[in-house]
């Protein structure tokens, strides 16, 4: 795992991923939400209700967590990045990730004020596979800026 292109391949390959944020008594909180809609270097864009406990904290405290993982038949792998989230409201970002099936959390479309962007920008990471794990600092990954996904 010391490439852009096995963490971005693993990140695609799953369905969940688990966000955590920091409520105002400083414990963490976790959701689990759709895997990312866009990657961008070392930023993940992800949908969600603007109304949300979660949108309220990283507004508050952007610090935050994500974890993917895949629990296989005898592997189980998983990648913890840790960063900041910012809450946007940009118009043009969330018609570039908006979804046709969408309108089903946000009954008044890509304008709804209750659908807003995560913006997660990844710093380091903890990566876990056959019983050892590799802390990492994301500019130290091999190619990690190269392509837009």
């Amino acid at each position: 795992m010391k490439t852009r292109e096995h963490v971005i391949g693993f990140i695609k390959k799953q369905k969940v991923a688990f966000i955590a944020s920091v409520d105002e008594d400083g414990f963490p909180n976790m959701k689990a939400m759709f895997v990312p809609r866009k990657i961008d270097g070392n930023c993940f864009y992800f949908s969600t209700n603007t109304s949300s406990m979660r949108v309220q904290q990283f507004m508050k405290n952007p610090k935050a967590s994500v974890y993917f993982y895949n629990k296989g038949r005898f592997k189980y792998e998983g990648i913890m990045l840790i960063g900041t989230m910012e809450v946007l409201q940009d118009d043009e970002i969330k018609k570039e990730i908006w979804r046709t099936g969408d309108t089903i959390y946000y009954r008044k479309g890509v304008t709804d004020p209750d659908y807003c962007v995560l913006k997660f920008t990844a710093i380091k990471g903890r990566y876990y596979c056959d019983l050892k794990t590799e802390s990492f600092n994301v500019e130290d990954l091999e190619g990690w800026h190269r392509l837009e996904t």
